[in-house]
């Protein structure tokens, strides 16, 4: 990864205050004072758990990063279409914003945060989410998760004492059981370790699948007629092949069953954000690509 990216988004990060901050700013100024200051405040809140994200590299971050950064865009467009804030004012803000967001789920930016808490020789590689979930589910998931955070407080700071009071007890468990789902999202990867490669993903496979690097006959972008398990829990893009000398034992993740579905398979294919850097990380830890 290009080692200017974290400093880059950092930067961009710590400016915001002053761009899209300035405009949801303006566009609070006809709103009540508890209504001012509880959004103010959730909004310094979420700006400050994103620069803790981006100062300690770690999964719980790029969840962090990744519901908070939209949210913002989100926010800033919504205060630009007031017409309260007007001019440069607005253009740099969701510029800026939109910046933010599109740096946030850079492949990259994943790989770096995740990686901050690997272990050891390890390197992690996310796995992208299957299109099913992006379709729809993702997103929705992240709308109600928002909308569950402060739904709650802005009604109770705007007098609206029941339905706030609702609010926030339905609310808040909600939003983090949406929050611990799309955080599950961060702990699929495919991770290169001395003894080879290993595959979790819990969409795909009960446990984790080690496939040791002296049983791995070739690691490979997969060909489009192959035999091998899919595994890639119908995620888009370049999925990988790992062809093995020898079968290894697994447990299929099967919609109704508990305990999954017991095989083996000496061929699997999954989808990693960065197909490439997995290759290219295997062929210095001398595993065969092709």
């Amino acid at each position: 990864m290009n080692a200017a990216l974290p400093w880059v988004l950092r930067g961009a990060w710590l400016a915001l205050p002053f761009t899209a901050g300035s405009v949801l700013a303006t566009a609070l100024d006809q709103a009540s004072v508890p209504v001012r200051t509880t959004a103010s405040a959730a909004a310094w809140l979420a700006w400050a758990a994103v620069v803790v994200a981006l100062l300690v590299a770690h999964p719980l971050g790029l969840t962090i990063l990744r519901v908070v950064a939209p949210t913002a865009t989100v926010a800033t467009v919504a205060a630009a279409t007031t017409g309260r804030p007007h001019g440069p004012e607005v253009a740099a803000g969701v510029a800026l914003a939109l910046a933010v967001t599109a740096f946030a789920f850079l492949p990259e930016v994943g790989s770096w945060l995740v990686n901050g808490a690997a272990y050891g020789d390890e390197r992690r590689h996310l796995l992208r989410p299957p299109a099913a979930l992006l379709a729809g589910p993702i997103p929705a998931a992240w709308a109600v998760l928002v909308a569950a955070a402060v739904g709650g407080p802005l009604l109770l700071a705007a007098g609206r004492w029941v339905t706030g009071s609702v609010a926030l007890v339905a609310g808040w468990p909600v939003a983090a059981v949406l929050a611990r789902a799309l955080h599950s999202l961060t702990q699929r990867w495919a991770v290169l370790v001395p003894a080879g490669l290993v595959l979790k993903d819990h969409l795909a496979v009960l446990d984790p699948v080690l496939m040791r690097r002296t049983d791995i006959e070739v690691l490979r972008p997969a060909p489009a007629a192959t035999d091998s398990l899919d595994l890639t829990a119908g995620a888009p893009g370049l999925a990988l092949e790992a062809r093995l000398h020898d079968a290894v034992p697994l447990v299929r993740v099967r919609p109704g069953r508990r305990r999954g579905e017991p095989g083996r398979s000496a061929a699997l294919r999954f989808t990693p954000t960065r197909p490439g850097a997995v290759l290219a990380e295997a062929g210095r830890r001398r595993i065969r690509t092709g």
